[in-house]
């Protein structure tokens, strides 16, 4: 496969799971022939250091890609502007990108489906996102991908063409929607989407994910999805910058590659239809939600002592 898109890794404090996303990196048919960026953002408080050195240790010794650049900042940046920069300085150099965070697990295909969709829809305007991750979703009418309006950030691609168009600016974004599009971008108020661009604007999260999703929304972008998922989060257990304590989103990977791809450049209904119906019902009945929030509120308590 020629023209193989460069690896970014933004990796912090937290060791194990960084070693474990490595190692199933490093199982992928292309890691070989890939090259590996690791970007390690810096400690923001004295008792991070240790484990960001910790961290470092370890990214050091990656080996067994194509190449391996290890990229330290000596100040925190935080999560955001650790992707923004990265993500930007690695689409100047190669015009395409994959990136990962220090929590994911991959399949073994995950990268061959990213480098084949990237050299598949690298025309395509309207195609802006490649994602790894799914939902568990419930319907047995989905083929291999699909297209889906919203960006997943647990693993994803993009090109040059598309990033040009990501706006930073949450108040520029804002301006742009009204009732109806706030609506679709929710995925008719099924999940929280529009909440969360509120609360970036408030100061309570430090989201690029949601503000990528909001530029491709805005410029009628499209993204590709496996209809199983390719990666799993393993930093659902506490330690995540934005991650809590749960396991409404664990998936089992598919162990199979994928060689279909939609030859329609246009939402999936039937995908849009599932994924609708599983984040209507993801947090379950009212026992499941008392039972999640004090099997949380106990891991929270015994992680501090």
């Amino acid at each position: 496969m020629q023209n193989l898109a460069p690896i970014a890794l933004f990796v912090y404090n937290r060791p194990q799971h960084t070693e474990r996303t490595l190692q199933f990196l490093l199982q992928n048919e292309l890691a070989t022939q890939s090259h590996l960026y690791i970007f390690s953002d810096g400690a923001k408080t004295d008792q991070d250091k240790e484990k960001v050195a910790a961290v470092r240790k370890i990214i050091k010794k990656a080996e067994g890609f194509k190449s391996v650049k290890v990229i330290e900042s000596k100040v925190n940046a935080g999560l955001a502007n650790s992707v923004i920069a990265g993500v930007t300085q690695l689409i100047a150099e190669y015009d395409q990108v994959i990136v990962f965070e220090d929590d994911l697990v991959t399949s073994p295909h995950t990268l061959a489906y990213f480098n084949n969709a990237l050299n598949h829809y690298r025309e395509e305007e309207r195609v802006m996102h490649i994602g790894a991750y799914m939902y568990p979703l419930k319907s047995d009418q989905l083929s291999q991908s699909f297209f889906y309006r919203a960006a997943t950030s647990w693993g994803w691609a993009t090109w040059g063409r598309a990033w040009k168009n990501f706006e930073p600016d949450i108040n520029i974004l804002i301006k742009q929607f009204d009732k109806k599009k706030r609506a679709a971008f929710s995925i008719d108020n099924k999940m929280n989407f529009w909440k969360q661009m509120l609360e970036f604007k408030k100061g309570k999260n430090n989201s690029w994910a949601i503000r990528w999703y909001a530029s491709i929304f805005l410029k009628g972008g499209i993204t590709l999805n496996p209809s199983q998922s390719l990666v799993n989060n393993i930093g659902h257990d506490g330690t995540g910058v934005h991650s809590g304590i749960n396991d409404i989103y664990n998936v089992i990977i598919n162990p199979k590659p994928i060689v279909e791809f939609p030859t329609t450049i246009a939402e999936d209904p039937i995908a849009y239809k599932a994924i609708k119906s599983f984040l209507i019902k993801r947090k379950g009945n009212m026992v499941t939600r008392v039972r999640r929030f004090v099997k949380e509120k106990l891991a929270q308590y015994f992680s501090k002592k």
